[in-house]
């Protein structure tokens, strides 16, 4: 029996590749993080959650793999909200280093094995540089060093851009020094007042592409298996990454393989900066961005994942309130699907699953092949580019198909082995994609304070509400009891009457 070929797409070579580490059993990853100026927005958030989905993919797969994800703390950015906030630029940018560690710790990503900063690895930077100018791929100029983009004749290679027809001014900085106007900074002269750090070339600061190389070769070595990071990253960014390291290194390649998240984009405010369906990227610099932390002041972390996850992490994703609310009400009735499975599977019976299927007859065949084929069909999908939003259209097919079997009164005695191998399903997304772990009743409860604090309500009005309708069905008092419930529905809260007493949650969506 062959064994099924993971697919990944290479923005270098543009094309679905078999992914074949360089070193059997192990991948060695590396992830451009934030640079630490704000509080995090969801579009960075999307960037690191796919690619914590491809590293738990690879884990899940069986590969050991050694993950490092940088924090970018030397930056202009930092150093203008610094001076703003009149704070110094490390401390401030420490204070969002760990804003962003519990912002991410909320979502339930995967801590990297190395979150390298790059206050701490300027000794490295000087040496790479160095390296450069001695090779005759850097040189200096009025305190700066740049790299010299026509040194390195491949320059272009991963973003398709001819160095003869880079201008000034397109992504391009533009100095009076610069031999080329596509080359770039290295090192970076200080200007009064600001961060430094002592170089051959005068006190100064590490430019921003030379950061990634130091920090990823530290850890991972000169030739690593795959560097992640959003599309805008593409040009000039990884480009300059692979130039610098590829000179420095004297051999190629880099990274083998170039993974790319799409942007979150967002409702643009005027057309003139509109894709063809309004959205534009979401971007601090736009002033558009929303924060991981407003997102979870209004709906569990767990939301966004599914959010994300939904679609390919390749492909653009547009965000607005009310594909929110959906990824809301959707991560809900997955949880609904969830719960009943739990409460039928609660009490052994000891027969095989596919005896039971055939008993509980066409719903109950239905379920037992979506179950039964489910890690197979989630591997297929994943191996193909970790292509989530295929899974997650099958989880909730799944999940349909537990409702539909959970109305069948037969099934209150006779469905456990089926839904212990649909709750097999649940388990496996969790591990992957980090949905559906939860406890149902910890997320109902979740979901229910966060509603009640959107809608400006207090548990204790909807507890006292229905206290009065328990007493009004005491009494009797249909009619009453029925109108307090419309009261109740009319403020989104739903009421379960069971064998032990009313339960309630939110309506969503």
């Amino acid at each position: 029996m062959s064994v099924p070929t993971l697919r990944v797409y290479n923005t270098l070579s543009r094309s679905l590749e078999v992914f074949e580490p360089q070193e059997p059993g192990k991948v060695r990853l590396y992830v451009c993080g934030m640079t630490t100026y704000d509080y995090c927005h969801i579009g960075h958030a999307r960037a690191m959650l796919s690619f914590d989905l491809v590293v738990r993919y690879l884990r899940w797969r069986g590969f050991e793999v050694t993950y490092v994800r940088n924090y970018t703390d030397v930056d202009d950015k930092i150093i203008d909200r610094a001076a703003e906030l009149g704070e110094d630029p490390l401390a401030l940018s420490d204070r969002f280093c760990r804003a962003l560690d519990d912002d991410l710790a909320a979502m339930g990503l995967v801590l990297p094995e190395v979150q390298p900063k790059v206050s701490q690895h300027v000794p490295h930077i000087l040496a790479i540089t160095q390296q450069l100018v001695d090779k005759g791929h850097a040189y200096a100029a009025g305190g700066d060093v740049y790299f010299s983009v026509q040194s390195f004749p491949t320059y272009g290679k991963l973003s398709g851009k001819k160095v003869d027809e880079l201008i000034a001014g397109e992504r391009v900085e533009v100095r009076d020094t610069k031999r080329h106007p596509a080359d770039f900074a290295l090192w970076k002269g200080a200007k009064p007042g600001e961060i430094a750090w002592e170089s051959p070339w005068g006190p100064g600061r590490p430019g921003w592409h030379i950061e990634c190389s130091a920090m990823a070769m530290e850890y991972l070595g000169e030739t690593f298996d795959i560097h992640g990071g959003g599309i805008d990253l593409v040009f000039p960014h990884h480009e300059n990454e692979i130039a610098q390291s590829e000179c420095a290194n004297g051999h190629g390649p880099y990274a083998r393989y170039w993974m790319h998240n799409g942007h979150l984009t967002i409702l643009a405010s005027s057309a003139e900066e509109a894709d063809e369906s309004g959205f534009v990227k979401m971007s601090k610099s736009l002033g558009n961005s929303l924060t991981i932390r407003a997102i979870m002041e209004q709906v569990p972390a767990e939301v966004l994942r599914l959010l994300y996850m939904e679609s390919h992490y390749r492909s653009p994703l547009p965000f607005s309130a009310e594909r929110l609310a959906e990824a809301t009400g959707s991560l809900d009735r997955l949880y609904v699907a969830k719960e009943q499975a739990e409460e039928l599977s609660a009490r052994p019976i000891g027969d095989k699953p596919e005896v039971i299927a055939k008993e509980l007859g066409d719903d109950g065949q239905a379920l037992y092949t979506l179950a039964k084929g489910f890690r197979a069909r989630f591997q297929a999908a994943m191996d193909q580019d970790f292509n989530s939003a295929q899974v997650v259209g099958d989880l909730f097919e799944l999940s349909r198909a537990i409702n539909r079997l959970a109305n069948d009164k037969r099934a209150k005695k006779r469905a456990e082995p089926l839904m212990r191998l649909a709750l097999e399903a649940f388990s496996i997304s969790a591990q992957v994609l980090g949905i559906g772990g939860a406890n149902p009743a910890d997320f109902f409860e979740e979901l229910k304070h966060k509603r009640l604090k959107a809608l400006g309500l207090a548990v204790e009005t909807v507890e006292a509400k229905l206290n009065e309708r328990a007493q009004a069905r005491a009494d009797k008092d249909w009619a009453r009891a029925d109108a307090v419930r419309a009261e109740l529905e009319a403020l989104g809260v739903l009421v379960m009457d069971t064998a032990t007493g009313a339960r309630w949650r939110m309506r969503v969506g």
